[in-house]
């Protein structure tokens, strides 16, 4: 019966949803400011009475009807589709809870049930805004989420039984059974479930005509948050990538990976626009569409990866109907709210001025770079599948963004060194240029040291690295001539969100530069060297895990005069189902990774190793972390400082 309670649960909350719709739209269209007699405004202020507690209970019956699906996980429940086609009794216990999202039908409840449970945190936290703007936000989240629970319910239930119950599961894919899939999917959902909160805001705004100040205020926590998830979530992708396929690569450009870069990218712009409109009172039309052009990516990417028309070790291959049914969502909210857009922006007021150079003029020319990258992403993305359909075959990889995107990004690294060193409103270039000396001076030093070093490295990896030295210096900037004691959570966060960006960058120019990779086929005995590295094969054996075998290389590696030590690659075998993956061995040290993949052998006594030697590879992972830190500190100084300032009024 757990199946059948999941089930049920998901019906109510579905109707909850539904039901919020309702009494949110009722009760706005009742007591619109046009004369409405003391008895409607009394039955209006009855139906938004109820919006809080229905979005509370909704949250609490979709978290219910996830928890009963990971319960039938956890219980191998094989007469429930779900389980049988994505889980097997002998997998690890950590495996099976994970199991639950690594699949279509399991990862759109995971996405709908975060979506009811940030609009049921909304009702119960959100204070800053009028009534009719909180109400008109969450009526768009009800929207939102009664397309995802129709979605869920007609196209893609989870509880679906399976009659007669299979004696045992298909088991899970062998590239998913990482610890990585505990952490990377949900990290990604938290990321685009706040996009939505915040289209919702956006949404409510203009329904309400109250895009100011204050609306701008009470969305940022949830712009942050999505974009400290989506940063968190990427990084741990991009490395969980990294180590478990075996290729070597940190980013290969593939679609479902920039499916999940392009509402980053978005939300980067939108972080800073609102940021702008909530302490200056600028940028109100950036930021309606900055919020609706964050989902609409995040939108596009559950299509992307749900659709079927993408084959990729991170896309669930499902059917095209599904992808129709998701489709004619993204048409709906999308195009519903960009239609919203075009009626009401005209009522929108202008807001504060400043002159082009200023903070606020250097935030439009950094959110119009990110744009433009964003568009890049979008194009090379859809393109080969708008082609496809045409009956074309192409692929656009990595060649291409890599040349039309890195020097935009350089560009848009100089306007982050500049953009917190200019005053508000308005500032004289002349001191500007003045403020920029010591970044100018560091950047110019670092592009001359490591020309001097290596003076074959290639110019964009070259200039990479000169930008990042000169913005890791700019990133301190606010924090000189300051009384570090007195300075505020957010201002940190901003110092090590942008620290973090400087050193991602370096880590990427550094492994583009300087990595050297060997592919070689080796007899017992024979040596290799890779970089500062000699590489002994010393071996073959087996080796036993909980749901799988392998051969694994014994490699005895040394490093100049240093103790030997010993790396073991493994060729995996798992039975359910039949797969077989390269499970790399990697050594972090302090100036890079040695990273070493066994291969098959070569029927003449030799195995193929392939070997790479990646200087600072790790920065790329550890700026990731600091910038994700920064987005964390930021938010948790915003939501401090809000909190403290009504005390401070009252007291006053």
């Amino acid at each position: 019966m757990i199946a059948e309670a999941g089930l049920a649960a998901l019906w109510l909350a579905a109707a909850l949803a539904l039901l919020q719709l309702v009494l949110a739209g009722l009760g706005l269209w009742m007591g619109r400011p046009d004369g409405v007699s003391a008895e409607r405004a009394a039955t209006a202020a009855q139906l938004i009475a109820g919006v809080r507690p229905v979005a509370i209970v909704q949250g609490l019956l979709a978290a219910l009807s996830f928890g009963l699906l990971i319960v039938l996980f956890v219980q191998s429940d094989m007469s429930v589709v779900l389980v049988a086609q994505n889980s097997h009794s002998a997998k690890p216990l950590m495996y099976k809870i994970a199991g639950a999202w690594g699949n279509h039908e399991g990862s759109m409840l995971l996405w709908v049930t975060v979506l009811a449970i940030a609009g049921g945190a909304i009702a119960i936290v959100e204070r800053r805004l009028n009534e009719g703007t909180l109400v008109a936000t969450m009526a768009a989240q009800a929207a939102i989420g009664l397309g995802f629970y129709a979605f869920l319910l007609i196209a893609s239930n989870p509880f679906a039984r399976l009659n007669p119950a299979a004696a045992e599961g298909a088991g899970l894919n062998p590239l998913l059974q990482d610890p990585g899939l505990a952490f990377h999917p949900p990290t990604l959902y938290f990321g685009y479930v706040g996009l939505s909160v915040a289209f919702s805001f956006a949404v409510g705004a203009l329904v309400m005509r109250d895009v100011g100040p204050a609306f701008a205020r009470a969305m940022r926590p949830w712009v942050l948050g999505a974009w400290v998830f989506l940063t968190i979530g990427i990084t741990a992708g991009s490395y969980w990538a990294y180590y478990e396929l075996g290729w070597g690569g940190w980013w290969f450009w593939d679609p479902v990976e920039n499916a999940s870069l392009m509402p980053w990218l978005a939300a980067t712009a939108l972080l800073h626009s609102v940021t702008v409109l909530a302490t200056r009172d600028g940028l109100r039309s950036w930021t309606i569409m900055l919020a609706v052009v964050a989902f609409s990516m995040s939108m596009i990417g559950t299509f992307l990866v749900r659709s079927g028309i993408l084959t990729s070790v991170h896309a669930f291959a499902v059917d095209p109907s599904r992808g129709s049914f998701i489709l004619a969502l993204l048409i709906l909210y999308i195009g519903g709210a960009l239609v919203l857009f075009g009626l009401r922006i005209g009522s929108v007021k202008q807001g504060s001025t400043f002159e082009l150079v200023s903070r606020e003029g250097g935030l439009i020319f950094n959110n119009l770079l990110l744009s433009v990258i964003l568009g890049i992403v979008l194009i090379g993305t859809l393109y080969p599948i708008v082609a496809q359909a045409m009956g074309t075959q192409l692929s656009v990889g990595p060649p291409f963004f890599n040349k039309t995107t890195a020097p935009i990004a350089l560009l848009l690294m100089l306007g982050m060194a500049v953009g917190p060193m200019i005053r508000w409103r308005r500032d004289e270039g002349k001191e500007l240029i003045g403020r920029m000396t010591a970044p100018l001076a560091a950047g110019l030093a670092g592009l001359v040291a490591v020309f001097v070093i290596a003076p074959d490295t290639a110019i964009l990896p070259l200039l990479g690295l000169g930008f990042a030295f000169g913005l890791a210096v700019a990133s301190v900037a606010p924090l000189w001539k300051r009384n570090l004691r007195r300075t505020p959570l957010f201002t940190y966060g901003m110092v090590v969100a942008h620290l973090g960006v400087a050193v991602s960058v370096a880590g990427m120019a550094s492994e583009a530069a300087f990595t050297q990779e060997k592919l070689v086929a080796v007899r017992v005995g024979q040596v290799t060297q890779v970089g500062p590295y000699s590489v002994v094969l010393e071996g073959i054996k087996p080796a036993i895990g909980p749901n799988w075998s392998a051969l694994e290389g014994r490699l005895r590696v040394q490093r100049g005069d240093a103790a030997p030590f010993i790396m073991g690659p493994q060729s995996r075998f798992f039975s359910a189902p039949p797969t077989v993956t390269s499970e790399a061995a990697i050594e972090t040290v302090f100036d890079g990774q040695l990273y070493t993949v066994l291969g098959q052998p070569d029927g003449e006594g030799r195995w193929q190793l392939r070997l790479w030697w990646k200087p600072f590879v790790t920065l790329i992972w550890l700026g990731g972390v600091l910038i994700g830190l920064g987005g964390l500190l930021s938010l948790i100084g915003r939501v401090v400082r809000e909190r403290r300032l009504p005390a401070r009024m009252a007291t006053a």
